[in-house]
Order: structure tokens, then sequence, then C-alpha cells
């Protein structure tokens, strides 16, 4: 750890005006502060890593090299090791959790791509922020997506309501959860509340689930899981079933489906 904080006070020291400027600009859109000089050196050091290898990144995409470009995120000045510690639990446990699998309907054409953001069934990017509420997120957007092409309302459900109150079916807040335990807890309440009756926090606090706040057609009857790496299966999911409720690694510079 003093090697790597050393390194980081040298780059600190060799950091340009316009990067020093970038961090800056950084640290007061994000609201970020630090506790001591040498964290912030640290954190810094991280941002400028970051940035240039988005720069590199972006000028191949200019180039026609890559096909995506990138840009900074609130997360640009974290290791890849503590963004993944931002919610999606794994364990063997996990794993074992019992559903049904998803069958791909026969004698249907699957077309190559389908955006369903043009078809108004997906809600504007979220923030989950620095709790591990990843899970809560990825749920309410397979709900939205099916909300949408059940009724052709697109509504924002509360990510919080299923932080705050799924816990008794292992789901942790904060600390990570399932979206099949989001799933499974939807199967016995009447449904999620909308994000404006019950709004998000991003910090753990007690249940205050209203039923009479539900929004309708939000209780789940039934879920399947798709099997990792079928990429056949979810594709055909994705063109039949609607927005489909994944986990991404997002500690890898390259996103990796979970």
């Amino acid at each position: 750890m003093k090697v790597i904080l050393l390194l980081a006070m040298v780059a600190f020291a060799a950091a340009t005006p316009a990067i020093k400027e970038q961090w800056s600009s950084f640290k007061r859109q994000n609201r970020k502060s630090y506790k001591t000089i040498e964290e912030e050196r640290l954190r810094m050091n991280i941002f400028t890593h970051r940035m240039n290898m988005i720069e590199e990144h972006n000028a191949k995409f200019e180039a026609g090299l890559v096909t995506y470009s990138m840009r900074m995120n609130y997360l640009g000045d974290m290791l890849p090791e503590e963004v993944t510690q931002l919610g999606f639990n794994r364990t063997g446990e996990m794993r074992q959790v019992p559903s049904f699998t998803f069958l791909p309907p026969a004698n249907v054409e699957i077309p190559e791509s389908i955006d369903w953001r043009q078809s108004g069934a997906v809600t504007p990017v979220k923030n989950q922020g620095s709790c591990g509420s990843c899970w809560a997120f990825s749920s309410t957007g397979a709900l939205e997506g099916q909300l949408f092409r059940k009724t052709g309302k697109l509504v924002s459900l509360s990510e919080q309501q299923l932080m705050d109150c799924s816990r008794s079916y292992k789901n942790n807040g904060c600390g990570g959860g399932l979206m099949d335990y989001s799933f499974r807890y939807l199967e016995d309440v009447e449904g999620l509340e909308s994000e404006d009756s019950y709004p998000y926090e991003g910090k753990d606090n007690r249940c205050r689930y209203n039923k009479d706040k539900v929004v309708p057609g939000t209780k789940v009857k039934a879920y399947t899981d798709i099997q990792s790496l079928d990429d056949e299966a979810l594709k055909a999911a994705v063109a039949t079933v609607g927005p489909i409720s994944v986990s991404v690694n997002g500690g890898n510079v390259d996103f990796s489906v979970l």
C-alpha cells in the first residue's frame, strides 16, 4: 500500500493542468470528497489512468476501429475490485435458487436486433450511487418493461422497496442481492410502488411498503431463468419477452454478463 501511495503522489505532482481541471470537475459533479491528501492522490491517480484509457479508446472509435465510445462516470476513481462489490451476490447458495428455465418459442423468427427503448419500454438511466443495489435496479428494469408491454404505460418502479422489504427473502439491501429473490418477494406481495411514491435513497432503511400505493400490474405471477452462456436463448428472450434482467461485471473494462 505504501508503494501505491508513493506512486500516486508522483503521478499527482506530474499531472498536467488539463488533468487537474478534469479532476476538479469530476469531484464537483459527483460530490466527491476524501479523508486525507494521500487518499485523494491515490484516487486522482486511478482517475488519470481511466481518462487516458477512455481517450485512447475513443480515438480508436473515431477511426472506426471499435464499435462503441466510452466516457467517464462517477465510478472513475474506484479500483475494479471496489466496483465489483457494488451489489450482485453470486454465492453458491444463490445459484441454487429454484426456478424454471426459459424455453425459446418454437417456429418464431428471431430478429437480428431489437431496441426496446424505441418502443418506449425502458425508463431513463438510473444511478445506484455507492450502494450495492444493482440487483434491485436489474429487477425493476425487467418489470418496467413487462408492465409497459401489458398496459402501454411506462412507470419507474421502486428499487428502494425491494431493498427495504425483501430482506427476509435473502436480499441484503446495499449489501447485495439477487433478482430471483426480488421476484420471489413480489410473488407474495401485491406488487411494487412507483419511484415517486417510494423514492430511491441509496441506503438501507426500514420497510414502508403500502399495498394501497402499488402500481397495478406489478405483482409477479412467475419468472424463469436463462441458463448461463446460452446466447441463443437470451436473444430469443429479448426478442419475444422484452427487456431482460441481467447482472454485468462492471469491474471489467469490457463488460461481461454474469
